[in-house]
């Protein structure tokens, strides 16, 4: 009876565990299907956006072109420099001043190189003198020699000596020449009409051959020096346009200036591989050199549907954007084949592969959304 019992417990036993068992597998299938429900029930959350949120692809003449930036500076400047050593005399003119091509700027002391100039024409007249005494030996000699007085040889040696007197008077008069130019020096000129941009010197101080004196330049004509990469570089030409907006214009009330493109480094710098561009101005009024210009260079134009770069997305392995299909979100890849600008567009907008004219495209502001994710517009906003 005893052996009875034992098996009748262990029977009930086991019977408990596997009610436990079963209970505990239906709580947890209870769980895992409230949990899916839940999920489902997020994923079709309906996002309400407004017609701003939305884009139209359209098919628009893109304007191409490269961003500039650089510092404005004047196409022709001169540093003029002293020539001759000596006191610095005359100086007058100073930082802002303008002054005429030829206009004379200041002197260097002249007493020493106008006798110099004295001395090289004494010994240029003395050296004439010597070509007189030597040619009328010479006629002389000829004479006797014509006679048979005495030997060729002592004509010939008349003829050296009258050769030599006439290479000494032209070395004098080539002596003259370079002091006479040394004088000249000492008058200081300026090469070009302008407006002094630095004095480095003061009166009454003594230079060096080639100190620096005073910096002109002429603001007529001003220069954008920018560099380009060298994928951007391969599309500029000499000739097109640009529009510039110079720091300190805009709160004078000017808009924007135009420049053309005057020449294009047939090098590349050392280190970064930019090329040098340099546009010259239409109009420099009222600029200065070293003011700061920023600027977008048209390259050319292309017509595609484009939308605004900030609606193409990045955060996938390949570009895509949000379409609204049948009021919902669907991403598809597309491939930007171009960059530019718009005529009534303040976005940058690129042109792409992959859209059909007249598609909606989600703004980039939207953010990114689930694929299916059901849209609804909201009137009003």
């Amino acid at each position: 009876m005893k052996s009875w019992l034992k098996w009748l417990l262990i029977g009930l036993l086991i019977a408990g565990v596997g009610l436990g068992v079963m209970r505990a597998l239906k709580t947890r299938k209870d769980q895992q299907t409230a949990v899916a429900a839940a999920s489902a029930s997020k994923t079709q959350t309906v996002v309400e956006l407004a017609s701003t949120d939305l884009i139209r692809a359209t098919q628009r003449e893109l304007g191409q072109g490269v961003s500039v930036t650089g510092a404005l500076k004047a196409t022709h400047s001169a540093v003029i420099k002293a020539r001759v050593a000596g006191e610095l005399q005359g100086l007058t003119v100073r930082e802002g001043d303008s002054v005429k091509a030829g206009q004379v700027l200041a002197r260097i002391e002249s007493v020493e190189y106008e006798a110099r100039v004295n001395q090289a024409q004494r010994q240029a007249e003395a050296a004439k003198a010597q070509i007189d005494i030597a040619r009328r030996q010479f006629d002389n000699n000829k004479a006797l020699v014509d006679q048979g007085f005495i030997s060729k040889t002592a004509l010939d040696t008349s003829a050296a000596t009258l050769d030599s007197a006439q290479a000494s008077y032209k070395a004098a008069l080539a002596s003259t020449d370079v002091a006479r130019k040394s004088l000249d020096d000492t008058v200081l000129r300026s090469p070009l009409s302008g407006t002094v941009a630095q004095r480095l010197a003061q009166p009454g101080e003594r230079v060096g051959v080639d100190a620096r004196i005073l910096e002109v330049m002429d603001l007529q004509r001003l220069e954008l020096e920018a560099s380009a990469s060298a994928s951007d570089a391969v599309s500029v030409r000499v000739g097109q346009r640009a529009q510039l907006t110079v720091e300190g214009m805009a709160a004078a009330g000017r808009g924007p200036l135009i420049a053309k493109v005057a020449r294009i480094n047939p090098s590349t710098q050392p280190g970064s591989r930019s090329v040098l561009i340099y546009l010259t101005l239409d109009s420099a009024e009222g600029l200065r050199q070293g003011l700061y210009a920023e600027g977008r260079l048209g390259t050319g134009r292309v017509s595609a549907v484009t939308i605004p770069l900030t609606s193409v997305r990045t955060d996938k392995p390949a570009p895509y954007v949000q379409l609204l299909v049948n009021d919902k979100v669907v991403h598809r890849v597309v491939s930007i084949t171009a960059r530019g600008e718009a005529a009534g567009v303040n976005d940058l907008l690129v042109a792409v592969t992959g859209l059909t004219e007249g598609e909606t495209v989600l703004a980039g502001s939207v953010g990114a959304l689930r694929e299916d994710t059901p849209v609804k517009l909201t009137a009003g906003k």
